[in-house]
């Protein structure tokens, strides 16, 4: 339990860095907590659009070990990209709900 905390902070904070960077122009003006939740936010919600639309791969098919949270034997780029581009909409939809959006 512990250990899904930890990885969830630290998976939190990078994908939702990756995702204010990757944020278009002013529209990430939000707080770094803010960041991580969009973070937390764009892994899981990353991940579940990314096994609905893709599923495992073909050689992992019907092993109980893989799911949405895990998709092939190797690193999974293409659901870590999908991650990155859901965080990335997070921090935009929160810097417009924040009222941070707008240039100071």
């Amino acid at each position: 339990m512990l250990w899904t905390i930890i990885v969830t902070l630290v998976g939190g904070v990078i994908i939702g860095s990756l995702g204010k960077f990757f944020a278009p122009g002013h529209r990430d003006n939000i707080p770094f907590w803010l960041v991580v939740v969009c973070g937390i936010v764009g892994m899981l919600v990353g991940s579940v659009l990314y096994y609905a639309l893709f599923g495992v791969a073909n050689n992992v098919k019907g092993n109980p070990d893989y799911g949405w949270d895990n998709t092939t034997k190797g690193i999974d780029w293409w659901r870590h990209v999908w991650q990155i581009v859901v965080a990335a909409l997070a921090v935009m939809a929160a810097s417009f709900v924040t009222g941070r959006d707008r240039r100071a």
